[in-house]
């Protein structure tokens, strides 16, 4: 077994922010690819590493360590020399935890909503009510937003809501870019802060919200840094978007509309 095994799955934002620090890192890695939709994450020998039964799940030498937050600090902790992306000051480094607490309780779980409207409500509608209740029952950490999202999609006020928690995101990270004056979120480094919340605006821009910043050109400046670094390309191999996947959100996600309450 090599020393780093990730379990993960392409187009998961929680796996992209793993996959981009494992390479930041300069770290080779053994990469199993799970199929959320054939329930890959839910057999019993991928529960037995991960009982919440989501993505990501790092092997390190054969120890577990979930969800995608603690596994990027976790390898900042025994790689903290290589590519350093926290920084030194103990008050700057509570700064970042800051904005990753905000972009894991703000945006990250918003771009979830248009994701699953857009892209995997068609997989939901082709099953049966009891196929899709024992979907839900199934998934301890997304049973409540899958109940609430049922066979039909979420209604226009979720999707609002959402589409609001998003452009508090983009209003956040413009006054953080403004603030340190960039081109990262912090400054002149690259940071996990930058890394937490890349993936959001990746699927923004491939499900044609990158609009939602018209009015902050800072942040498409830093988007077109970040897909610049050498570990953007690696991570986001092909299939790794949602339009890659899905072909029709290319032009589908131009017109979609949320489902009215």
């Amino acid at each position: 077994m090599s020393e780093f095994v990730l379990h993960n799955a392409p187009q998961s934002t929680c796996s992209q922010r793993v996959r981009y620090v494992l390479h930041a890192k300069g770290k080779t890695f053994e990469e199993h690819k799970l199929d959320l939709f054939k329930g890959d994450q839910l057999r019993p020998e991928y529960l037995a590493i991960n009982p919440n039964g989501v993505v990501p799940t790092l092997l390190h030498d054969g120890a577990p360590v979930t969800d995608s937050a603690v596994i990027v600090e976790y390898l900042e902790d025994i790689l903290g020399d290589v590519a350093p992306l926290r920084p030194r000051d103990p008050l700057k480094v509570a700064e970042m935890r800051a904005m990753m607490r905000f972009i894991d309780e703000v945006p990250t779980p918003a771009i979830r909503v248009p994701s699953y409207n857009l892209a995997f409500l068609p997989h939901y509608q082709a099953m049966t009510e009891e196929e899709f209740q024992a979907l839900c029952d199934s998934k301890p950490l997304r049973r409540e937003f899958l109940m609430k999202m049922g066979r039909t999609g979420f209604p226009k006020a979720d999707m609002d809501e959402a589409l609001g928690r998003l452009q508090r995101g983009i209003d956040r990270m413009a006054a953080w870019l403004e603030a340190s004056g960039g081109p990262w979120l912090m400054g002149k480094d690259l940071t996990l802060a930058d890394i937490s919340i890349m993936p959001v605006i990746v699927r923004m821009d491939d499900i044609n919200l990158g609009n939602m910043w018209d009015q902050a050109p800072e942040i498409g400046r830093w988007l077109d840094n970040i897909r610049a670094t050498g570990a953007f390309a690696r991570t986001y191999y092909h299939g790794s978007l949602l339009t890659e996947k899905y072909p029709h959100l290319q032009a589908g996600a131009k017109r979609a509309e949320p489902v009215e309450a």
